[in-house]
């Protein structure tokens, strides 16, 4: 690679043909990041703005070819792994990310395409929890997956949000930005196995806005490709999400999408003087970052 070249970012993920969200949606974000991104397809969706008829998934020897091919060729400081809709295209991707210890890994797992919560497929939930978890630098997921991916086995008792982290945790991922979103609030809360890292607070939008979670995982993937500490990339990857989601658009008849090149635009409220930042953290977290 030569001196002048991007960071390079590996993102696995759908394709969604809106942009709002998969691989489209993170190679914007990539981009707009400084990163160059490199996409392998676990399957597509057939969908618009509004809804999801369907997902296909690929075949998993075809998603291990396609990464082995550009792992073998390109210098990859990042990866991310967003949507797989099969236990089998998991334990590919695991299989070969597992050969690239030293390199960050970033799992966003997003499962309401097809307006289901598919994560409550067994045999994936297990695959996810077993395979890939214990490799992740930083898992970003709402509760309800957090909880899924704590419990594989659906017939045991239902563990405390808490709980669900400290075993998330302690099953080896380094990080867990765990998402809730409130009547008029995000509250965003990192945590490693020494606890509570950071936590972070930004208004919700007024209206639907698609592929937070794909958005914000990219984001954090290209900074901590171009060299930040994880609490510090969660911190910048958030307010991110926050401008893109600010100035979000509405191409189609359904819901809006996060405008990632949202600098590129004029925007009226900077001209105002309006602060671009995300609302203050809650008390006690601005100086409370450890790495």
């Amino acid at each position: 690679m030569t001196g002048d070249s991007p960071p390079i970012v590996l993102t696995f993920g759908l394709s969604d043909p809106t942009g709002g969200s998969g691989l489209q949606a993170d190679l914007l974000t990539l981009a707009s990041m400084g990163c160059h991104g490199v996409t392998v397809l676990t399957g597509y969706a057939v969908r618009d703005s509004a809804s999801c008829d369907e997902v296909t998934s690929l075949d998993p020897d075809t998603v291990a070819t396609q990464a082995r091919m550009l792992l073998e060729d390109m210098p990859v400081t990042a990866f991310k792994i967003g949507a797989a809709t099969r236990a089998e295209v998991v334990s590919a991707i695991a299989e070969v990310v597992s050969d690239y210890d030293d390199v960050p890994l970033i799992l966003a797992p997003d499962f309401t395409l097809d307006d289901e919560h598919v994560l409550s497929a067994d045999e994936l939930r297990e695959s996810l929890a077993d395979l890939l978890v214990p490799q992740t630098t930083m898992l970003i997921a709402d509760s309800a997956t957090l909880l899924q991916l704590a419990q594989p086995d659906s017939d045991a008792e239902a563990p405390t949000l808490d709980t669900a982290i400290s075993h998330i945790l302690a099953q080896g991922c380094e990080y867990v930005l765990a998402m809730e979103t409130g009547t008029h609030r995000h509250v965003n809360t990192l945590y490693s196995e020494e606890g509570q890292v950071r936590q972070d607070m930004w208004d919700r939008s007024v209206h639907r806005v698609m592929g937070l979670t794909d958005t914000l995982g990219a984001a954090v993937a290209a900074l901590l490709a171009n060299g930040q500490e994880p609490a510090e990339a969660a911190r910048e990857a958030q307010e991110y999400v926050f401008q893109a989601a600010r100035a979000a658009f509405r191409p189609g008849m359904g819901a809006y999408l996060p405008d990632r090149f949202f600098w590129a635009r004029s925007n009226d409220a900077d001209e105002d003087g309006e602060a671009s930042s995300l609302p203050d953290e809650s008390p006690g977290q601005s100086g409370a970052a450890r790495h």
